[in-house]
């Protein structure tokens, strides 16, 4: 059965959610999540995107990316590609480290901003969420 497709159009604003392969952990130690926030940078920056939060969790992340090209699902292949070939290397693995495709849903910014950043909150890793590089949970990259 054919993966269902991802709409993609100039501005459409997105909550993207993508799960460690087996629901095991994406990222081992903060290093990797160093290497994960840098990629991330360098694809927003390569895809002219706008990431208006992100919350990374040990075994899933989340997203609120604006595209101002449509361009979700070629920037994704970027980003989950370079941080896999990264993380197989650091921690002498091969094959997968994401659990099939990305899932990328058209949503409203306001409701998003608030859900991605409280979203370690609610799961009860910390008690508030907290803003800046190296932060558990969003950042504004604007």
């Amino acid at each position: 059965m054919a993966r269902p497709l991802c709409i993609e159009f100039p501005g459409a604003f997105y909550h993207v959610i993508f799960r460690g392969d087996r629901r095991e952990s994406i990222y081992e130690d903060d290093a990797d999540r160093e290497v994960f926030l840098d990629v991330l940078a360098e694809t927003v920056a390569r895809y002219n995107w706008m990431c208006h939060a992100d919350c990374l969790m040990t075994n899933h992340s989340h997203l609120a990316s604006e595209t101002a090209d449509g361009n979700l699902s070629k920037g994704m292949r970027q980003l989950n590609g370079i941080y896999t070939q990264f993380s197989n290397r650091r921690h002498g693995r091969v094959g997968h480290l994401f659990q099939g495709r990305f899932k990328g849903f058209l949503v409203d910014r306001d409701k998003l901003n608030r859900y991605v950043v409280l979203n370690p909150v609610r799961a009860g890793i910390v008690s508030r969420a907290k803003t800046g590089r190296g932060a558990v949970a969003g950042r504004r990259w604007d």
